[in-house]
């Protein structure tokens, strides 16, 4: 694929108005999600729940790409259609997860280090074969006493970067993710501390490994308090200080910003990013890439029963129509009950 192509996708992905919907759940984790609506996770349970998402009318009009699991690239809607098909007839990117997921990082206690470089060239062929036009891999650093160490930020920026360049070599659009998560007891401050020494090992290493800005996408998270925090910033303070570490770090080469919802209500994940628009112009498109923040509503409204399809699909929509808005800043909490 030529460097424009590369580009061009990139830049459809963080289109005006629109964002991308993060359906990538490993076997495991949709499981635990089907377990709270009482549903059994089956190959057919998790097909026709992603065919209910896809097939929502109207959402192309505020989703630019979908995330996809191995599984759920091979799978088809009802009517026979391969899903990336069927996203693609519709102004949808398909997009497919790519990492193993975090393990124990060796040496290091309490840190991870995100697998799935072995391979990775032959899988990048074959997904492109099934007709993925970008990937996602995800890094994990965690806030707690004593971590994360600059040995554990510094391997996963690495990893990232190698990623990168194997999705740029085969013509896949790289989303890079490093996610400090929102888990612990930490302050605003100290998320701030940590996400921008994070970015800067991250920026580093693709420059090392000569990756085209201009043809990826950075999910990063929020600057945010940990959710057990004494005392948690508030909204507006989440969104200055989130674009205060993001103009310090990311630069003006990238196309675009999605970010991940990483554990935050769908509403409050919506109002944060509608806030950070509203501190434009910034040098990047900012949108979102959310999973749970887009999906729960949805899930909650279907419950796996096909009488409560059409809910859950409504459900769905609303929220990437508030979302959409949000991408412009305009999105309002009173916006809640008028949107359905």
């Amino acid at each position: 694929m030529a460097v424009g192509e590369l580009d061009s996708i990139a830049q459809a992905m963080v289109a005006k108005d629109k964002g991308i919907l993060a359906a990538d759940e490993s076997g495991g984790t949709i499981k635990k999600r089907f377990e709270k609506i009482k549903l059994e996770s089956t190959e057919e349970s998790r097909r026709t729940y992603r065919e209910l998402l896809f097939t929502t009318p109207g959402a192309s009009d505020y989703i630019s790409g979908v995330i996809l699991y191995d599984e759920t690239l091979r799978q088809k809607t009802r009517d026979g259609v391969s899903f990336a098909d069927y996203l693609t007839r519709n102004g949808v990117i398909p997009g497919i997860k790519v990492d193993l997921g975090a393990k124990l990082l060796a040496g290091f206690p309490g840190e991870t280090i995100t697998e799935g470089l072995d391979g990775l060239r032959d899988r990048l062929a074959e997904y492109r074969k099934l007709g993925a036009r970008f990937a996602k891999w995800r890094a994990v650093i965690d806030i707690a006493e004593g971590i994360p160490t600059q040995g554990c930020i510094d391997a996963n920026a690495h990893a990232l970067a190698r990623y990168a360049a194997l999705c740029q070599e085969a013509g896949i659009v790289p989303i890079v993710e490093p996610e400090v998560l929102m888990d612990g007891a930490h302050s605003l401050e100290r998320c701030e501390e940590v996400t921008d020494r994070t970015l800067l090992s991250v920026f580093n290493e693709l420059y090392a490994q000569r990756i085209r800005l201009e043809g990826m996408i950075l999910k990063p998270n929020m600057v945010i308090s940990g959710m057990k925090a004494p005392k948690r910033a508030g909204a507006e303070e989440v969104a200055e200080a989130t674009v205060r570490c993001l103009k310090h770090r990311v630069p003006a080469a990238v196309p675009g910003i999605a970010f991940l919802s990483g554990g935050q209500g769908a509403e409050e994940a919506t109002e944060h990013l509608s806030l950070i628009n509203q501190l434009g112009p910034l040098p990047w498109e900012v949108s979102f890439s959310y999973g749970r923040a887009l999906q729960a509503p949805a899930l909650d409204a279907w419950r796996g029963l096909q009488a409560n399809f059409a809910a859950g699909q409504k459900a769905f929509f609303k929220r990437a129509k508030l979302n959409g808005l949000a991408r412009s800043g305009r999105y309002s909490a009173n916006l809640e009950s008028a949107a359905a």
